[in-house]
Formats: structure tokens, sequence, C-alpha cells
């Protein structure tokens, strides 16, 4: 479930971004709505905070406003857009003057689209029950809530449990507003609550009507049978017995059934017009397959906010069970290897009215992972991104990922990159929502990780980017370690193998010295006396091992034959390695690291000893050099906020983040004097915190940092 102070602070952005937007000089009223939206600071006083024209225009935006989550779940959203707007209207319009006269108005605009004259009868009662609501719950919020449900408040979920979980708490908060009279009034005063499975719809949000929608909207028959619909629909909203609402089910049934005709007539297929008129919305146990807004909602040209907190699904999960469901839904942002919240932000967006906005909490991974590309060109390209928090792991009880707040603007602006941002962990007091002095704004963009910088951060990220060339552009190669697919077969202490060579003194060509990721310090590794059985698969001009050659070593796989036999990771027999084309390079002088650790572990090799796959290697004519920098604090300070981190919290040293680092360009006698610092290091001169210290100050120097920025970094070491 998502914390109500999180829901709160969503919703206040999302409403005064839509409002500003949608009120003359809105971006004039940004701070007094919110004051307006505090429960604590806003008392009575609006009539001092904005005056009629004013708190009129707010009203009338409130009364055309239309939201939506898309996995409405326990329905903690729509409740906490409900829960503000009321407030709203409850301080400008305190006495629902204005409130009565604008549900009048649209409760008459829709008698004036229906073509049926029975609906005009019903409106006709329509507008006395608004006059009643009013004049019973004049001083209430009851016409507030009960109108903002009817007319702008609407939720999707698969499950259609979740769907009723979402009704009962909207029923609730109408019920709590009113007072039972004594027993001489019908139904003791209260009025029945109203029907709500038109407003929260249980259906797939991801897949939208697989007929050409466009044909037949302008078709007057399609058109007519669906203004139709939708007051029937919304007569039964209001329906209080169960004779009106079978009758409007009724009614709904057929002209479902009519408009199913309608639509194959202007050029849809059988089975797409039957999965449009075979909705039931009275059905609550039968999710749809699929949803649109329009069918289902009469909501033609989209949202003003999407709001919501989607799930966090693997694509992948379940043998790519969701992705193979998705995969064909033409989605901008479908990576594989992403997660269903992705497809959740681009379907939002595309569901959304010119200019809207969309609020999402998720998991932050997409904004520095390699599956996120997709995502963050999309919305770099197509939208608006106006406000990003990453707010870790605390937010949720017992999360196990850490999450962040996207507020996003549907259609693209030039200059979008300098909007607000912070991660709330990097604060000093960790305050949530944090201070508006507290944020920085969002660094890069496109494909490019995604970072939350302050001012001062994003003053040390210019220099370094200006003056440094990305590690990928230098001469160089990141390849990983080899992988056996049964390391305890193809990797053995000291001990197995003096007892192959003992039996064969042939084994002792194709055993070799092999480091682990755990081996890897910073500057030097410390071998444990592991040896790899490498019966490569081939490279170059070198064939491949073959086995036989080695009856010793051929015996000690045997006793592993099952394990070898069934793994993936193997080469032309399961005695082989699988192929490496670059086995050559690990004779070469190189850097070798480890993936997941809070601090870079960059050793320095010549001695071509082998690692295997939990390291990665870089070849090159400046490794040594490249080796003193990468174990800087520039390189940590960098990646921590450039790189995701890992299920165990800690960093992620791969190559795709990695190659990213922008190495200053010096010349050949600064690279020397500061590769000479890893020597020292290797052979223990000196320690590993002052070797650091000694290229820290020389890259100070080099990217041309102020004392004040230069601390920055120093802190980071600690």
């Amino acid at each position: 479930y998502t914390p109500r102070r999180i829901v709160d602070y969503m919703v206040d952005e999302a409403l005064v971004a839509a409002l500003t937007e949608r009120v003359p000089d809105g971006d004039k009223l940004e701070d007094r709505l919110r004051y307006l939206l505090d429960y604590e600071d806003a008392c009575d006083d609006a009539a001092k905070l904005f005056d009629r024209a004013d708190a009129e225009h707010i009203v009338r935006a409130i009364a055309s406003l239309r939201v939506l989550d898309p996995a409405v779940g326990s329905g903690a959203f729509p409740m906490g857009v409900l829960h503000k707007l009321t407030l709203i209207l409850r301080r400008l319009d305190p006495a629902n003057a204005l409130w009565e006269r604008l549900q009048r108005g649209m409760a008459g605009t829709r008698a004036k689209a229906a073509f049926e004259s029975r609906h005009q009868e019903d409106r006709d009662a329509e507008l006395l029950q608004i006059s009643n609501v009013f004049e019973t719950y004049r001083d209430s919020d009851f016409g507030r809530k009960l109108y903002l449900i009817q007319n702008g408040i609407y939720g999707v979920d698969i499950q259609p449990v979740a769907c009723q979980i979402a009704r009962l708490r909207f029923f609730i908060s109408l019920t709590v507003e009113q007072e039972a009279n004594d027993d001489s009034t019908s139904n003791y005063g209260i009025r029945p609550l109203p029907n709500l499975e038109t407003r929260i719809v249980a259906a797939d949000a991801l897949i939208g009507v697989t007929g050409p929608q466009q044909m037949g909207f302008g078709e007057h028959a399609v058109r007519d049978h669906m203004t139709s619909l939708r007051s029937v629909r919304e007569m039964h909203f209001n329906a209080q017995g169960r004779k009106d609402k079978l009758r409007l089910r009724k009614r709904d049934a057929e002209l479902r059934l009519a408009l199913a005709g309608e639509l194959e007539s202007n050029g849809w297929g059988h089975n797409e017009a039957e999965q449009v008129a075979a909705w039931d919305p009275y059905a609550l146990s039968d999710p749809a397959g699929w949803f649109d807004p329009y069918w289902m909602f009469g909501v033609a040209d989209g949202f003003d906010i999407l709001i919501g907190n989607p799930p966090y699904i693997q694509l992948q999960r379940n043998r790519g069970e969701l992705g193979q469901r998705y995969r064909l839904e033409s989605y901008e942002s479908f990576a594989s290897t992403g997660d269903i919240y992705q497809l959740f932000c681009e379907r939002g967006l595309k569901l959304l009215t010119k200019g809207g906005h969309l609020a999402y909490i998720t998991s932050n991974s997409w904004l520095k992972a390699k599956y996120g590309e997709k995502m963050r060109d999309y919305l770099s390209t197509a939208h608006t991104p106006r406000l990003l928090l990453e707010v870790g792991k605390d937010v949720f009880d017992n999360a196990i990922v850490d999450t962040s707040i996207l507020l996003v603007q549907q259609g693209h602006n030039e200059g979008w990159q300098r909007v607000p941002a912070v991660d709330v962990d990097s604060l000093a007091d960790k305050q949530f929502p944090p201070a508006k002095r507290q944020f920085g704004s969002l660094y890069f963009g496109g494909k490019r990780p995604w970072v939350s910088l302050s001012p001062i951060e994003r003053s040390i990220m210019d220099k370094m980017m200006d003056v440094g060339t990305p590690l990928k552009e230098w001469d160089i190669s990141i390849n990983y370690g080899i992988k056996t697919g049964y390391n305890a077969a193809f990797i053995v202490p000291s001990e197995v193998r003096d007892r192959l060579i003992a039996e064969d003194p042939a084994s002792e060509d194709i055993l070799k010295p092999i480091l682990r990721g755990r081996d890897i310090r910073p500057y030097r590794a410390q071998w444990a006396g592991l040896w790899l059985v490498d019966t490569h698969n081939g490279f170059g001009t070198t064939p491949a091992i073959d086995v036989t050659a080695y009856p010793a070593i051929k015996r000690h796989l045997d006793l592993h034959w099952a394990a070898i036999a069934k793994r993936q990771d193997k080469g032309t027999t399961p005695y082989n390695l699988r192929n490496c084309a670059y086995h050559e390079e690990f004779n070469k002088e190189k850097v070798i690291w480890i993936e997941l650790v809070d601090e870079g572990r960059f050793a320095y090799d010549a001695t071509g000893v082998l690692v295997e796959a939990t390291a990665f290697m870089m070849t090159g004519p400046d490794v040594k050099f490249l080796c003193a920098v990468l174990n800087s604090s520039f390189a940590r300070w960098f990646l921590l906020r450039s790189a995701p981190t890992s299920g165990l919290g800690t960093l992620r040293w791969k190559k795709a983040y990695i190659e990213e680092f922008p190495v200053p360009n010096l010349g050949r006698r600064r690279r020397s004097r500061i590769a000479r610092v890893v020597d020292l290091a290797s052979n223990a001169v000196e320690t590993e915190t002052e070797v650091m210290r000694q290229v820290d100050e020389s890259l100070f120097q080099a990217y041309g940092l102020t004392e004040e920025e230069s601390d920055q970094i120093r802190q980071s070491a600690k």
C-alpha cells in the first residue's frame, strides 16, 4: 500500500500542475494553490487568497477535470484526489452555489446530447435530484464528493477484487457525509449510494481495442449509439431501485448489441466489434482483456491526470509470460528484460489529453538500467518530464527496491532537462517531501542514465563531462571473464592441480591460474591458488582442446559428467569451455575488477592470469593510468550518481556504466606520473588510501574543480 504522505504529495503535485495549466495566469496562482491544498496550513481564509474570478476559474476547472488510476488497487490515489478536490471546493465555494450550478449545467448538456425521448424524462429527474442533494446537504461535502465521483474520477484494475475494494472506499467516503433523521423519513433520510460499476472497471489497462477504432467515430449511427449508451450508464449511476437498475442494464445490453452491428457496417471485423459490445460493466467478476476510455467511460479526448502506483513485475518472469502478452502492443519503451511499470508509463501518457500530466511512483531502476534506455528516450523525445524524486526504500514497509516519483507532461517541450529533481537519500535530513531549496535538477536525458543532482553536483558533473572523454572512446577493449558453466569441475585448488600433473605431466599445459571477483582488491589482486582447466574451444588460429589428449583431466571431468553435460555454457563437447574469441587478451597487461561492491576494486595485472565470469577485464595502451583513475574517489562519485544499485544494495560496476566515466585528457607525462602510483600501491610502498589521495588531488586540478567542489568529492570517499 502506498503511504498516505506519498499519495498526498503526488496528488498535490499533479493537481497543481493540472490546475495551473487550466486557469488564466495559473502560474501566478501556484503558491496559493499549494497553500489551499495543505490540510494543516490553510484555514478559512481562501477568500483573502483568491478573488472571485480566480475562485470561479478554479472551480470550473475542477468540474471538467478527468482523473484516471490505471492500476487502482485499493483506491488510494483516486481517494486522495477526491479528498483534495473536495478540500479546494469547500474553501473556494463554501455554500456550494457555483458547484451546484455547474452540475445542473452538465446534466442539462447530457440531456440535450441524448437522442432517445425517454432520456429527457430521466434527465429532468436528475436535475430535480441535484436540487434535492444540495438542498439536503448544503453545508456538507456530500454533493461535492458525489459529483466529483460521477464526472471526473475513474479507475481500472485487472483484478476484480481490487475494483470492489476501491468502490467500497468511495461508498464509505460518501456515507460519512450523511446523518440519519427521525424514523418518519424514508430510509432515515439517508440517500442511497451511487452505482460505481461504470466508474471503476475491471480490465487490462495495457491492451487497447484491437479494432480500427478511428473508423466509425464520425459515423452518426455509431456516435448516437455511444451517446445513448453513455446516457444509460449515467442514469444507472444514480439509479436507486432494483427495478430501475435492471431496466437500465437491459437497455445497456440492447444498445451494445446494436452497436456491434453498426461497427461491423463501418468497417470493423466481427470479432473486434464483438469484443467491444460484449463488455458488460455490471459483470463484476469478469475482467475485460482490454481497456479503452471511449468505449468504457465515454471519454473520447483523454484524461487530464493519470496517477498511481503501477505494479512492478519483470516481463521476463515465468519464462517471459508477460513479455509475450504485451510484445505485440506496439510499445516504444518495450524491453524484454524490462518491467511492466514501463508499459504503464507509456500507456498512461497515451491516455492523456494534450498537455495532461502523469504522476507515478515506481522502481527507480529505469533511470539508469540498460533496459530503461527506451523508456528514457521515449520520455525525452515525446514528452516533458516536470519533476523527479528518488525516494529510496524507506517509503514502503519491507521494500526491496528503491523507488522514484515521476511527474511528466504529455507532449514534448524543448529545454525540459533542467527540471526539479532530488535524491532524498542524498539529503542530510532525508526529509520527505524535501524542501524546495533542497531540489537540484535532472541531468542528462535521452537514453543516457538520468541523474538527480544538486547545484554543486551539477557543476562537478558538467566540468567532468567538459574536460573528460568517456572511457568507451579511449583505445580500450572491455570483456567479462571466462564462463565455465560449472566452476566445481573447471576451477580446482592447487592440490588437485598437483595430483593431475602427477598423473599426467601434460595436464600442466591446460591448467592456468585464475582469479575470481572476490580475489580482486584496489590496484592489485590476491591470487587464491586456484587453477582453470582451460579446455578452451579454440580462438584465432589456436584449435580447440581435445580432452582425450589429457587423460587425467578427462577422468577428473568425467567425475562431474552429469553436471557439465547439461550446462549451457559449453563448447564443441561438454569437456570444452564455451567460445571465447578474446582469450588471447588475458595475456596482455590489463585492468580487472569485480562488479558488485560499494567502492571500486580495480587491479592491474601483467602476468597473464585468467579471470572468471564474476570479474571484468580491460585491455589497452593506458590501462595502468586508467587503473589509477578508476580507483579514485571520482569514479565512485560518478557511479553513485549514474549506475543502478544491485538487489544487495551495492553499486554495479558493469561495463555499460563504467565506460561512460569521463576520463580527463592528460598529456603523456601526466598520465605516466599518475600511473606510477599503481606500482606504489601494488608493492605496498604506500597505502591504498594515500595513493587514492594523490590521484584525487591530480584529478581535482585536471577537472578544474573549486575547493568547495573538491570537498564534495572528498566527502563521498568517506
